[in-house]
């Protein structure tokens, strides 16, 4: 889809359709609405004043233009109430919008959102949640990395009346382009079929968002790893015929000594049986999505690239599969990761956090200011926050603070989870330092106490976003199957801390 940002009279726009928002409630237009209206012959105010569109989220009409305006079509749109008005308001109206004119012979839509935002938005924001709502809605599952555009839509032209924030809208359009290539790539990973994206193309994706962003790549294979005492880590991996990966993308590499760093972790399990301790049919119906976290984290790298965030900016995905076999790792085994510290192995289906911890090891080398992992690690946040929210934990609360500022910017909800030293006393052993899980009633406080063993710096969180990887069903933001969460929380995350 050809995406660009425009002004101009909106009665000289030769397009298929126009898209305008109304607020709930409105009872007289203004702006580019009244500027509609006028030219349908007060058709809008009608159906205003007869109470037939009321300005409701999700609810629209298609009225015609019968030659009164270039464009075909109008497309109201309800924004829901003023007092909710916000970025999460223009990404869904756009979103909604745009699956809707797929069902139409529209190819060409000017979006008009950019024009209800009010004073306290900025144009750069409006016109970069236009252009996330439409793409998180055009996409769909192609099986092929690139993504594909189901919308029918050939162009979107993001309006703006005052030409004097012509350049700020396309700013906004440009980050919009860069973050939601990101996600779209994001989605692609998680979508493919586990004997396609294996740790081998994780890393070989990995590696190409490299090679198109200038990003510095590294890719360690078994033997270093093995020299770097990342035994949590290759644990998990011996069970697979499939080669583990330890992917290493850098942003800014060569500014590292003036930049502060960030260090973004992804879980990179790209099957999951459960190992010995294996899931039942139904629970592993879903696990080519436990990538997602490590899918997320080369997405979100791939657009901070692109957008040439002024940070030294890092992404690291331990990749395995977690699989049965004659060699793979059993309950009751210690294992000792690449700090020293011995593990208990008491579920094999606990494997996630092993990845990471030998991970989370290895992000203390960059001397990171701060770092944040990203999984789908339990269940028990499942259980705790639905397919609504991430879990967020943090040492840091500055950096919890930044985090969920950034889950209100994206609508990538977050919430805030406790530390609790009791936490602890679950995963004590007494044939190891620690255990790997804390047992049944835990799951989430636990496995978080579990991943802290491994930090050595001041500033971590841990995102547990184990409801959030895939959809059950067609919504707004796109079909069912992946949702791409977290590469747009993280990017927003590492560009406010640039700011």
């Amino acid at each position: 889809m050809d995406v660009r940002a425009i002004t101009g009279a909106i009665q000289d726009v030769a397009v298929d359709a126009i898209l305008v928002g109304l607020l709930e409630g409105t009872t007289e237009l203004s702006g580019v609405a009244a500027v509609v209206d006028r030219a349908l012959g007060g058709a809008i105010g009608e159906l205003v004043q007869a109470g037939d569109f009321a300005g409701k989220s999700g609810q629209m009409a298609v009225l015609y233009t019968r030659g009164a305006l270039p464009a075909g079509r109008v497309l109201l749109i309800g924004l829901g109430p003023e007092a909710e008005f916000g970025l999460d308001a223009i990404r869904l109206a756009a979103a909604n919008g745009l699956r809707k004119l797929k069902d139409l012979p529209v190819k060409n839509v000017l979006n008009t959102l950019v024009g209800v935002g009010g004073k306290d938005i900025p144009v750069e924001r409006l016109a970069q949640a236009v252009v996330e709502g439409s793409l998180l809605a055009a996409y769909v599952y192609s099986g092929k990395p690139a993504g594909q555009d189901a919308s029918g839509v050939e162009s979107l032209n993001v309006w703006v009346e005052d030409e004097a924030v012509l350049p700020d809208a396309e700013r906004g359009v440009r980050a919009g382009l860069a973050i939601m290539a990101g996600v779209t790539l994001t989605r692609e990973l998680v979508n493919l079929p586990p004997n396609v994206c294996t740790p081998t193309y994780l890393a070989e994706a990995a590696s190409q968002a490299a090679e198109e962003t200038g990003m510095r790549v590294q890719v360690l294979e078994r033997g270093q790893m093995q020299a770097l005492g990342m035994g949590a880590l290759l644990a998990v991996a011996q069970g697979s015929e499939a080669a583990p990966r330890f992917i290493i993308l850098e942003h800014n590499a060569s500014k590292a000594g003036e930049l502060d760093s960030i260090v973004l972790v992804g879980k990179g399990i790209t099957f999951d049986t459960g190992g010995y301790n294996l899931k039942p049919g139904d629970g592993m119906g879903t696990m080519k999505t436990d990538m997602a976290g490590g899918a997320a984290v080369i997405g979100a790298l791939r657009a901070i690239a692109a957008l040439d965030v002024p940070l030294h900016v890092v992404g690291l995905v331990p990749a395995s599969d977690n699989m049965i076999s004659g060699a793979a790792y059993r309950p009751q085994e210690v294992i000792t990761a690449s700090n020293g510290v011995t593990i208990e192995i008491v579920s094999t289906d606990a494997e996630g956090r092993m990845l990471l911890a030998d991970a989370l090891v290895f992000a203390g080398r960059f001397a990171p200011a701060a770092v944040v992992d990203i999984a789908t690690l339990t269940g028990a946040c499942v259980t705790a926050l639905g397919a609504v929210a991430a879990g967020l934990f943090a040492t840091d609360d500055t950096l919890r603070d930044r985090l969920m500022a950034a889950a209100n910017a994206t609508g990538e909800k977050l919430w805030p989870l406790p530390l609790f030293p009791e936490y602890e006393k679950k995963i004590e052993s007494k044939v190891a330092d620690i255990k790997n899980s804390g047992g049944a009633g835990s799951g989430v406080g636990s496995a978080a106490m579990f991943l802290k063993h491994f930090v050595s710096y001041p500033a971590w969180a841990h995102i547990d976003m184990a409801g959030m990887a895939a959809s059950k069903q067609d919504g707004p933001f796109g079909p069912e199957g992946a949702t791409g969460y977290g590469a747009r929380l993280m990017v927003e995350f590492v560009r406010s801390w640039a700011k």
